[in-house]
């Protein structure tokens, strides 16, 4: 199991191998043997599937040989652990203890996608040495792009991601961005969140609110898990806040 803590308060010490490491803030746990000492320890802490985070790790990579492993236990500067927290923070307020939210299958999908690239991005080891080594990439035909247009509207309501959008486009996660800016001015996982905003459109559109239709009902449908955040997004792309469309 990998399990990143983090120390809200306190002090917490582990020892493994003759070395030491006084750990504030985030940290992996070792997957050595080890001993630790704490005082007035108030301790968070998250766990993860091993096999899941390479699993994404190599669907990012589009390397399904790729092993992951990661080098050191801190977070690869301040900025990353500020990234990781503050995802936690997000899951754990805004998501997790949300029952309707979390019935959600996309809800939970992009949940668990959002925590595994934290983690990965956060932490040093073979994953980011790889992704720095593969900055380049080809430039991509117009018709790659097309390939990941057509996939992101047959899949919208499926458990999809920039590995899976890439993949369907035949290319690199990394070139597909590339591409992707240069020839939309936009991103893969932007463009999917467009999609379901204006999927969410026409359901608000259709829906009877006397039939129990609320714009929770219909964000988490699709993907979407904070109420103030939907609303900015679907008011920019749309024009009006989503519980106007509804009442329309």
């Amino acid at each position: 199991m990998l399990r990143v803590g983090h120390v809200l308060s306190g002090h917490l010490t582990a020892t493994g191998r003759g070395d030491r490491f006084a750990h504030r803030g985030p940290f992996l746990f070792p997957r050595r043997p080890f001993s630790s000492r704490w005082a007035e320890l108030d301790l968070m802490t998250v766990s993860l599937q091993p096999a899941a985070v390479q699993a994404h790790a190599r669907r990012l990579l589009a390397d399904e040989d790729f092993r992951l492993e990661f080098t050191g236990d801190r977070p690869v500067d301040p900025a990353m652990a500020r990234y990781w927290t503050a995802t936690v923070r997000h899951l754990g307020r805004d998501v997790l203890p949300h029952e309707e939210l979390m019935r959600a299958p996309l809800v939970r999908a992009e949940a668990v996608r959002c925590l595994v690239t934290a983690l990965l991005q956060t932490f040093p080891g073979s994953f980011l040495e790889r992704s720095r080594e593969r900055t380049g990439g080809p430039a991509a035909a117009p018709s790659a792009v097309r390939r990941a247009l057509a996939y992101i509207e047959a899949h919208l309501d499926e458990d999809i991601g920039l590995a899976e959008i890439a993949a369907a486009a035949r290319m690199s996660p990394r070139g597909l961005q590339a591409a992707f800016r240069r020839e939309l001015g936009t991103t893969p996982t932007h463009r999917l969140r467009d999609a379901r905003l204006d999927a969410a459109h026409r359901a608000l559109l259709d829906a009877d609110p006397g039939t129990g239709t609320t714009v929770e009902t219909v964000m988490a449908r699709w993907g979407f898990v904070h109420r103030g955040r939907f609303a900015a997004a679907y008011r920019e792309r749309h024009g009006c806040n989503p519980a106007a469309t509804l009442r329309a």
